[in-house]
């Protein structure tokens, strides 16, 4: 017992566990330990701060666009959720980013690049409050969806969040219109800056009957005519092409105001493509499920001529160095060549092709005729290839060759084109959501095979290492090599 009493008592004088209760003179302080540390006013002057926060300057270096940069614009739908990219492209470097990004309230079918202002976007506003004429350019991309209108986004707004402009029914383009101020006017109150948007609940309808001034189904392709720029043509699943006056005010009252200043209907199907004449801007060709092309002049659409085909109609597009001739790709795998005089004005009637090309096991869904090189086309299939074709004409005797293919990992081919700038530069998409940028001057095979062409065209290639393809890794493609690494 005593043994055990002297033990508590050491440990009671051990601990000052007996003062324990006593209040004592001093009062503690919080954080009284750390007096020590120093303070700085900066965090660039603190060492253990390793994480700095981007300048302004910094973030505004990456957001810069160079002339040397290439813009390309996608539309695809991830998650469910539609969306367009902005991506910039740096050929010396063979870098590709993404730049910015809009959300769209319905799922994408179509993009067309423009520079006119629509007349009622904040942009035009702006610019005719500087006094800056109709003539003033912008950097605008017009989109159609399953829905009957037609946005029109300017691609010189980094995290836009409505578009410029809308076509389609005046009274629902100015409702439109007006709930997107509110809604910005609300977010600059609030702060908010916010990019969610609800996506529209599709509703089965029933199929609504064709109006003159708008378009009443799902938007499946668009033409910007360079001649004349403010003209829009929009080709659609209710059977109709509509031409549109992007310099008239789109949401005046009353329809024949603010809609489609022409409607025409040459097609008994839904009309699957469209394009104008570069070198007769006043000239349209128009592809359809109804399996039949037509070309007409929009002043005169009575006068159409066409062809029957045997299949429906994938793409439609002029050959740039042969203002009456023009190609055609169908969902058998074949592209015909047309020339436009030698057609009847009854599609029934058999017509002569130029020539005839099997390019695919399946539909061709992507055609694109290179601007820079005569007789040299690109096309791309939903067997996910992508094919480069020569075409020779010796003789009045067409000679049509396969330079190079390849698999671009796109999945099914979408869309393929040419570079404005670049020979032998083509971008493609599929499937798979991805961007993927080929430079065909990198096989040794298709340098060879078009030496000639390149040459009287004035072309000069640039060396280049590596095998041509430059793209963006997805999320989930990282995922799949992490896997595999394990």
């Amino acid at each position: 017992m005593d043994v055990d009493a002297q033990e508590e008592k050491d440990e009671m004088a051990k601990y000052k566990l007996d003062e324990y209760d006593q209040v004592g003179p001093q009062k503690s302080r919080l954080f009284s330990n750390i007096k020590g540390l120093t303070y700085y006013k900066e965090d660039e002057e603190d060492p253990y701060i390793t994480l700095k926060e981007d300048d302004e300057e910094e973030e505004q270096e990456q957001l810069q666009i160079y002339g040397t940069d290439n813009l390309i614009v996608i539309a695809k739908t991830e998650d469910e959720i539609p969306q367009l990219e902005v991506y910039v492209y740096d050929e010396k470097s063979e870098n590709i980013y993404v730049h910015h990004d809009f959300l769209l309230p319905s799922l994408p079918l179509c993009l067309e690049w423009l520079d006119f202002p629509p007349a009622s976007s904040s942009s035009s506003s702006r610019r005719r409050q500087q006094g800056q004429g109709p003539s003033s350019t912008g950097n605008f991309i017009a989109v159609g969806t399953f829905e009957p209108e037609i946005e029109i986004w300017s691609l010189d707004t980094v995290d836009g969040l409505f578009p410029d402009a809308i076509l389609g029914r005046p009274d629902k383009t100015k409702q439109l219109l007006q709930q997107q101020q509110q809604q910005e006017e609300e977010d600059m109150e609030n702060g908010s800056s916010t990019k969610k948007k609800k996506k529209k609940k599709k509703k089965k309808q029933a199929k609504k009957e064709v109006n003159p001034n708008y378009h009443v189904d799902a938007v499946l392709a668009l033409s910007w005519n360079r001649s004349y720029r403010n003209l829009l043509a929009s080709a659609s699943a209710d059977t109709t092409v509509k031409l549109w006056d992007l310099s008239r005010d789109l949401t005046a009252s009353g329809d024949e105001s603010g809609g489609a200043i022409r409607s025409f209907q040459v097609h008994r199907d839904k009309v699957q493509a469209i394009q104008w004449n570069v070198m007769d801007p006043s000239v349209l060709l128009t592809g359809s499920y109804d399996r039949t092309v037509k070309t007409f002049d929009s002043r005169a659409p009575d006068g159409s001529v066409g062809a029957m085909l045997g299949a429906d109609v994938e793409a439609v597009r002029w050959d740039p160095w042969d203002p009456h001739c023009f190609f055609v790709s169908l969902e058998n795998g074949y592209v015909l060549n047309f020339d436009a005089r030698t057609l009847s004005s009854d599609p029934a009637r058999s017509s002569s092709t130029r020539f005839t090309l099997f390019a695919h096991d399946g539909a061709v869904s992507a055609l694109d005729v290179n601007p820079h090189i005569p007789g040299c086309l690109v096309t791309g299939g939903t067997d996910k290839l992508v094919k480069i074709w020569n075409v020779n004409e010796t003789g009045g005797k067409r000679d049509v060759s396969l330079v190079t293919s390849r698999d671009l990992d796109v999945g099914k081919v979408f869309t393929a084109a040419w570079s404005p700038d670049d020979a032998l530069t083509i971008a493609a998409g599929g499937s798979k959501g991805k961007l993927q940028i080929w430079d065909v001057g990198a096989n040794a095979g298709a340098r060879k095979t078009l030496a000639t062409k390149l040459k009287n065209a004035s072309v000069a290639l640039r060396e280049k290492t590596g095998d041509g393809v430059v793209g963006v890794a997805s999320d989930d493609e990282d995922d799949e090599e992490e896997e595999e690494d394990v």
